[in-house]
């Protein structure tokens, strides 16, 4: 299986071409669900990875593929300014996934 990158960030695709990942740059949400679509017809790719703001403009769709396709999974990842969320999301995670508080 391989994986493929949908970026809104020409650094962040430049970076995974150079770890040896496909993908494309795209910008207007009609874009983004064109090639999700795609992403999620080709056989060969099992990893969809995807931009926080890519995430941000297509939630709805992202959260349909999560919970109905057996096939992908979708990772997101922060572009290089790092994740937009001010709160630290790993423990913030962890307490909503099983009640621990750190």
């Amino acid at each position: 299986m391989k994986s493929f990158l949908i970026s809104d960030n020409r650094d962040t695709f430049l970076a995974m071409r150079l770890a040896g990942i496909d993908g494309v740059i795209v910008d207007e949400k009609d874009e983004i669900l064109k090639e999700l679509n795609l992403a999620i017809k080709n056989e060969n790719i099992g990893i969809i990875i995807i931009t926080e703001k890519i995430q941000e403009k297509v939630m709805d769709k992202v959260m349909e593929i999560r919970i109905e396709e057996n096939n992908h999974l979708i990772v997101t990842i922060p572009d290089r300014y790092g994740y937009s969320s001010k709160e630290d999301f790993i423990s913030k995670y962890i307490n909503e996934s099983i009640g621990i508080k750190i």
